[in-house]
């Protein structure tokens, strides 16, 4: 034990990351460049550290949520090429030709911004062309009814001086949902995109990356790679429902029993008294809580690993702290290391039971949990 595990901390396996980026890549067209997903702190992995792995094997672009995040990756000394995904502010122009640093661009009025930044600073800012699909999210709409004048847009915009376009992209949106319905879906948005690519070949615009999937379009639909793949969570071992590549989780979230206590039959747990002991009750008390990540609405709801097996959490998880019961488990004791979630406690089944994914709880981690590389 030392200073960083006596209470909460997040093993985070660089090797398992390094291993599942083989393991998609194995999976697709020879070729096919590899984009690694680091925004939001890689997740919570840790974007330095997991950018510095994924730079090491062999991935060959970034991608992360706003400047800031592009700037810690170079400041760490991360030379791979680096899309920001979402919206810079054309003030910002100066700082993403500094530092090589690709931006998303979404529509023609930001492009004429930019254009303008660029010039002003004597540079060229590579860009990434962004078409809505069928995300109703960012970028130039390109369903039917718009995709002719989003066409044209798309052409002014990187005929505009000060701009390279390197790359056009979109996003699914229910490539990683099962069901006709999803698959219809996922296909229209990808026969969008290519009618959209199509178009502007015809008028000799063509880009050197194109991509469209994420982790649901790596995973599922491998033919529709192009020239780059862009997988998020199944990067981090999660978001492969039949376990077909073989991925390894990257973070495990452990806490370690910091008092036992004895209670009669009767007697109510933490806040609200959400829970009643049926029987005398041997409880363990665990220094995590929601301000580690541990949601609040997980309350009776968790069970975390010991070393002889699953304790089921019992009242409202606190802050800092929450109770688990340790009566079937005798030979658990003050010091015992507990998971909560990791490889024997299934992050995906947990984030069931929240009623969300994969992804939130593992951002959620917080800050003030120590991240240990192993």
């Amino acid at each position: 034990m030392n200073e960083l595990t006596e209470r909460t901390w997040a093993e985070v396996r660089l090797d398992n990351l390094v291993h599942n980026m083989g393991a998609i890549r194995a999976s697709l067209p020879a070729g096919t460049k590899f984009l690694g997903v680091v925004k939001a702190d890689a997740y919570g992995h840790g974007a330095v550290p997991a950018a510095r792995a994924l730079e090491a094997n062999g991935a060959d672009y970034l991608a992360v949520a706003c400047l800031a995040e592009a700037l810690e990756l170079r400041a760490a000394g991360i030379t791979l090429p680096i899309l920001i995904l979402g919206v810079t502010p054309a003030a910002d122009v100066p700082l993403l030709l500094e530092h090589r640093i690709t931006q998303t661009l979404a529509d023609e009025a930001t492009a004429a911004a930019y254009s303008a930044a660029a010039c002003a600073a004597g540079g060229t800012l590579r860009v990434h062309i962004k078409t809505d699909t069928g995300m109703s999210r960012l970028g130039f709409l390109c369903d039917e009814a718009h995709r002719d004048r989003s066409t044209a847009a798309i052409a002014r915009a990187c005929a505009l001086p000060g701009l390279e376009a390197e790359g056009i992209f979109m996003h699914f949106a229910v490539s990683d949902e099962p069901g006709a319905e999803a698959e219809d879906y996922t296909r229209r948005q990808f026969a969008r995109f290519t009618a959209v690519l199509d178009a502007l070949a015809a008028q000799g615009l063509r880009f050197a990356i194109r991509h469209c999937a994420a982790t649901g379009g790596t995973l599922f639909y491998p033919e529709f790679a192009l020239d780059m793949v862009r997988p998020g969570i199944l990067l981090y071992g999660y978001g492969d429902p039949q376990r077909k590549l073989g991925l390894k989780p990257g973070m495990a979230l452990l806490s370690r029993i910091a008092a036992v206590k004895h209670y009669d039959a009767g007697t109510k747990i933490s806040y609200g008294g959400t829970f009643t002991t049926g029987r005398p009750t041997r409880m363990g008390v665990i220094p995590v809580g929601y301000a580690d990540g541990l949601h609040r609405c997980l309350s009776n709801k968790l069970t975390v690993w010991t070393k002889d097996g699953f304790a089921p959490q019992r009242g409202r998880i606190c802050m800092d702290m929450c109770m688990i019961d340790l009566t079937d488990l005798p030979g658990v004791d003050v010091g015992d290391t507990v998971e909560v979630f990791g490889p024997h406690a299934d992050l995906e089944a947990l984030a069931e039971k929240a009623g969300t994914i994969s992804y939130e709880l593992l951002c959620a981690v917080s800050p003030r949990v120590p991240r240990i590389y192993l």
